[in-house]
């Protein structure tokens, strides 16, 4: 290796951090800034219109509520952890996903979508009649006042921390965040309605019924909408890191509006028949994951590129080989293959932990900057001490020692 290859390697580090915006903090005290009133505003009055709603039924209903806040709330646990997951290659701060998840879950739903679907289905009513607005209104609304209020909390998050959100996977990921707390916060209010029906003579079973309907469909609802939406509005505005696409940032976005269209007319296309329902169902859900798989690997490359970018330096160093660089920054055949590629138990042990150090590092480097600081100093060595410690844990018996346990005693 040259001094020329390594100095043109942290070159490339610093631009790519720098473009990225990976590391940088989130400044959550912004008085002067008129985005930041109307998200905190927005969200208080959200805030307030879900208790005051809240208030008139929970103490009726309060045993369905709270089964179904529990179930809900294991549910998007889960969610939560899977789209935490995806976003392995430059993270969001926890801040920002929170942020994102309060929005939709309170703010969206409660004063958004509350409000201007029950406006939509009084217009409905008056201009096509009873019959045509029962059928219809659910697509005819739903689709355009919820994805453009959850929409609406990527935007204004983007320009509170337009220093973080920079890229279309940025907003794929925190249009998911968002989509998780709309699903779940309106799936209590669904289950809490249900409660309510045959004069209230079963609410916790009307309201499991609800629930378990619910569960069923949540994975191909709101939370992949609203990706799709999130990465739609970060091509449509362009930012430091992301070029201007206008042309695909309204066809994503027209196309999570046109899937949730279709997820909401699905009893009005097939007439009420039942096995036409289930097709329509099952097609839909099918076009939609599909859908939202390409948009995460369209947008998930610039990610993957900012990673091998700012830890290639490490393999020209020593830290880390070619091959850990590729699965680090790969997708998960990449992965797969480092892992297929170990020689027995104890390697694809050591390569697993070694993949989660390297992951901290990076973060690490993105968090100092580039620059180099104790804690990335650290993460640098805890990769060779693990790498140590797994190989002498390899060692059979007697040979499992360590110079500073002679013993092999812990």
């Amino acid at each position: 290796m040259s001094d020329v290859d390594r100095a043109d390697a942290l070159a490339l580090r610093r631009q790519s951090l720098e473009t990225s915006g990976w590391g940088n903090p989130v400044r959550w005290w912004q008085p002067r800034n008129a985005c930041w009133w109307v998200f905190v505003l927005v969200l208080a009055y959200g805030l307030y219109q879900m208790l005051h709603i809240l208030d008139t039924t929970v103490r009726a209903f309060g045993t369905a509520l709270g089964l179904s806040a529990l179930i809900f709330g294991a549910y998007g646990l889960l969610f939560w952890w899977f789209t935490t997951v995806i976003d392995r290659y430059s993270p969001q701060p926890v801040s920002l996903r929170v942020a994102a998840f309060a929005w939709g879950g309170v703010a969206a739903t409660w004063v958004i979508a509350v409000s201007a679907n029950d406006a939509l289905r009084g217009l409905y009513l008056t201009l096509l009649g009873q019959q045509v607005a029962d059928t219809w209104w659910a697509p005819l609304s739903a689709p355009f006042t919820e994805e453009l209020g959850k929409g609406a909390g990527v935007l204004l998050l983007l320009f509170i921390a337009p220093t973080v959100v920079r890229t279309a996977y940025d907003g794929f990921v925190l249009g998911a965040f968002a989509g998780l707390g709309f699903q779940i916060f309106e799936d209590v209010l669904y289950a809490l309605n249900s409660a309510q029906t045959q004069f209230g003579s079963d609410p916790v079973g009307n309201s499991l019924g609800t629930v378990g309907l619910r569960l069923a469909s949540g994975f191909t609802s709101h939370i992949l909408y609203s990706a799709v939406f999130g990465a739609g509005l970060i091509y449509l505005v362009g930012t430091r890191a992301q070029r201007r696409r206008v042309g695909l940032g309204l066809g994503l976005c027209a196309t999570a509006m046109a899937l949730h269209f279709l997820w909401d007319a699905v009893g009005a296309l097939s007439g009420g028949n039942g096995p036409l329902s289930l097709v329509l169902i099952v097609v839909i859900a099918a076009v939609a994951i599909a859908t939202v798989v390409g948009v995460f690997h369209l947008t998930v490359r610039d990610e993957r590129r900012t990673m091998r970018a700012v830890m290639s330096p490490e393999v020209l160093d020593g830290t880390l080989s070619a091959e850990e660089l590729d699965a680090l920054s790969g997708g998960w055949r990449q992965r797969r293959r480092y892992r297929k590629d170990a020689a027995g138990r104890h390697d694809r042990r050591r390569r697993k932990h070694r993949l989660a150090a390297a992951h901290d590092l990076a973060d690490e480097i993105a968090a100092a900057d580039a620059q180099e600081t104790d804690r990335v100093a650290f993460a640098r060595a805890e990769l060779a001490r693990l790498d140590a410690r797994l190989l002498v844990d390899a060692r059979p018996g007697p040979d499992r020692t360590t110079p500073e346990h002679p013993t092999g005693e812990r």
